[in-house]
């Protein structure tokens, strides 16, 4: 897979995760849009989701364009590619330093924490002093919670269609896609080569996850019975199709160790509680669920926001199911629009001088 960065933080004194695991260089990479501030306080940072990239112009187009919320005359934006990635940052394919052999299954699961962690070495190389907001859905939601624990830099958070933590159901769906990776012949115990890798288990996996990403009633309504000419339901040729590109660009090791990510994010863990650890988060987040998210149900959004002190929650009318913060740009906008407005002017808006 091709880097989809503008440039890569080389962090050479190692690095220790949560679950103690040394890898001897990190490198992460990133891509930025605008310009940073003299006072280096102007930052909008982006985390992106699962199978996301640095490049969130192209994922997140929406909050860019017309009425988008980012102002490129006033923000410095930044999104970096999480530890494990397969698109420029250390990841399970990286060659290890100390072997000079490829990580493979030897590459530790990071936890959310980790991932944030990382990002905060190239905002701590960067000089950054402030981050206005951070900003994330699903996987990404859960780094921007995390992120307005762990860093007083952040002055605010927007949490789009991801929980506190990861639930039984989040879990159990994760591990269905892992046991049909793992079932894959060449799966090889995570030791593959990539040019030859396990491209039916994540093709399984891909559209195993499309069922929770979109919704039941736009199902019926885009396929309902439909078949091809020659009799393949439509719906099984979307899945197929979804398949074949997600194994096209992105690595089954990978997305095993991303997903352990996910299962590892509880805000509560090892902070007395979920309760407890939510009120120790003074700063405004919003909270958005979408009303036919299959992954994430409503619910989780909703109680989360109500133990932040801070906490504010939306919830975004869409028939597209968990994809709905991917696809709905205008409905997000308006929501994260509404929000900030209410927000002191210092919290968000930093013009920069030219």
């Amino acid at each position: 897979m091709q880097p989809i960065a503008d440039s890569v933080y080389n962090h050479l004194l190692g690095f220790v995760t949560e679950a103690g695991k040394r890898l001897p260089q990190l490198d992460i990479a990133w891509k930025s849009w605008g310009k940073l501030s003299p006072e280096r306080d102007n930052v909008i940072l982006i985390c992106h989701a699962l199978t996301g990239h640095a490049d969130a112009g192209e994922w997140f187009s929406g909050l860019f364009k017309g009425d988008g919320i980012i102002n490129l005359n006033e923000h410095f934006v930044l999104c970096m590619n999480v530890p494990g990635s397969c698109y420029g940052s250390t990841g399970p394919q990286s060659v290890n330093p100390e072997t000079g052999r490829r990580y493979g299954a030897d590459f530790p699961v990071f936890s959310i924490r980790d991932m944030v962690r990382a990002q905060q070495l190239v905002l701590d190389h960067m000089g950054v002093n402030e981050i206005q907001l951070v900003i994330g859905g699903s996987m990404g939601g859960m780094q921007a919670l995390e992120f307005a624990y762990m860093d007083d830099r952040v002055k605010a958070a927007a949490v789009v269609a991801a929980p506190g933590r990861h639930e039984a159901w989040a879990v159990g769906i994760s591990e269905a896609q892992r046991l049909t990776i793992k079932a894959d012949a060449r799966w090889n115990g995570g030791n593959y080569e990539p040019a030859n890798g396990p491209v039916d288990g994540i093709k399984a996996a891909r559209a195993m996850a499309m069922l929770t990403y979109r919704a039941h009633a736009q199902y019926n309504e885009r396929f309902g019975r439909d078949q091809r000419e020659d009799g393949l339901p439509q719906v099984a040729s979307y899945l197929q199709y979804q398949g074949d590109k997600l194994a096209g660009r992105f690595d089954a090791l990978t997305y095993i160790r991303l997903t352990e990510a996910m299962d590892t994010h509880d805000i509560g863990r090892g902070r007395g509680g979920f309760e407890e650890a939510l009120t120790n988060i003074d700063v405004p987040v919003l909270v958005v669920g979408i009303d036919s998210d299959l992954l994430y149900p409503p619910v989780e959004q909703h109680k989360l926001a109500s133990l932040l002190p801070k906490g504010s929650y939306r919830e975004l009318k869409s028939a597209y199911g968990h994809d709905g913060f991917l696809i709905e740009f205008e409905k997000l906008n308006s929501i994260l629009k509404n929000w900030t407005d209410q927000l002191p002017q210092s919290f968000f808006s930093k013009r920069i001088a030219v």
